[in-house]
């Protein structure tokens, strides 16, 4: 399967779950939130008032945050206006970006990997962290 295929949700699921330590959580409407060491790294998130469709107004339904690992990583990830990364006042000060999943396809496999595997560097502990890219270099 190639890594440079246009991203699916089912790929941020998968990059989520393959990491070392994960568990996943529901949230308040069942939606998984993925955590390392009891820190999310990835969920998907309920309907806001932050995050509406712009013609329509209505609540975004298919909104995925992802951590990351600084404030220069997020803004290099949201100032593009064609990116499907964005952010809202919500998240002002949050080291995390927001990404609908109708808008994944315009990522790579790859990109939503490698963004998935550093949301978890950017929330596991020092050893775990690690642990696994002492793994990864050995390979």
């Amino acid at each position: 399967m190639s890594q440079d295929r246009p991203a699916r949700v089912a790929d941020v699921h998968e990059a989520a779950r393959s990491m070392p330590h994960v568990t996943v959580e529901e949230g308040t409407q069942d939606n998984p939130v993925y955590q390392v060491g009891g820190k999310s790294f990835v969920f998907f998130r309920n309907p806001r008032p932050d995050a509406v469709d712009t013609e329509t107004g209505e609540r975004l339904e298919d909104v995925i945050v992802i951590w990351v690992t600084d404030e220069d990583e997020k803004q290099a990830l949201v100032q593009d206006e064609e990116s499907p990364f964005f952010t809202t006042s919500h998240f002002d000060g949050h080291p995390s970006v927001l990404v609908r999943a109708s808008r994944l396809q315009e990522t790579t496999r790859s990109e939503i990997i490698e963004l998935v595997q550093a949301a978890w560097l950017s929330r596991a502990s020092r050893s775990r962290a690690q642990a696994w890219a002492d793994g990864r270099t050995s390979r």
